[in-house]
């Protein structure tokens, strides 16, 4: 049933994945990428790794397709822009696309060649394990990660202010 359940996610990943490549419209290929991440947070869900899974949904069909639909609607692009010619990709493409399946089909034999290890077994992407790495081996990089982050939240605060008091100051001279 797993098997049946990751190959319906897949083919909706990939479905949805050409539909983002196919569309002309911007906003529509961005709807499209969202169901591309959606489909992926499913399959890390069956593969037993729902922190993975949350993740996905929080980082990229959250915080990042906000993002990209605000530089869309931002940029205001039309449909009657004039598109370059860019014929030539389509050859390029292709052949990204054969040397794609050429990897797939070697992934696909190494796999079934090495033999299929217990997904059960291992306990990657549970959030437990997850937590203990972090916690325990990965400590330090884990707090300088905050201390940046902490960093760059405080620069923007006094760069924005910086941006704001000539404006305002500005205004009670007139």
């Amino acid at each position: 049933m797993v098997t049946v359940l990751f190959y319906i996610l897949a083919g909706l990943a990939i479905a949805c994945a050409i539909s983002c490549v196919y569309h002309k419209n911007p906003l529509f290929s961005a709807v499209s990428l969202i169901g591309v991440f959606i489909s992926l947070a499913c399959i890390y869900l069956t593969l037993s790794a729902p922190f993975i899974a949350v993740t996905q949904i929080l980082v990229y069909a959250g915080a990042i397709m906000v993002l990209v639909i605000f530089v869309i609607m931002l940029l205001n692009l039309d449909e009657d822009s004039p598109h370059t010619n860019l014929a030539y990709l389509y050859g390029f493409g292709g052949g990204l696309g054969v040397l794609l399946i050429g990897q797939a089909l070697f992934v696909f034999y190494a796999v079934n060649r090495a033999g299929q290890k217990s997904v059960e077994s291992t306990a990657a992407g549970q959030t437990s394990s997850i937590g203990k790495a972090m916690y325990t081996e990965y400590l330090l990089p884990v707090e300088i990660v905050g201390i940046l982050l902490l960093m760059a939240i405080v620069g923007a605060m006094i760069m924005s202010r910086r941006l704001r008091e000539p404006s305002v100051a500005a205004s009670s001279e007139e």
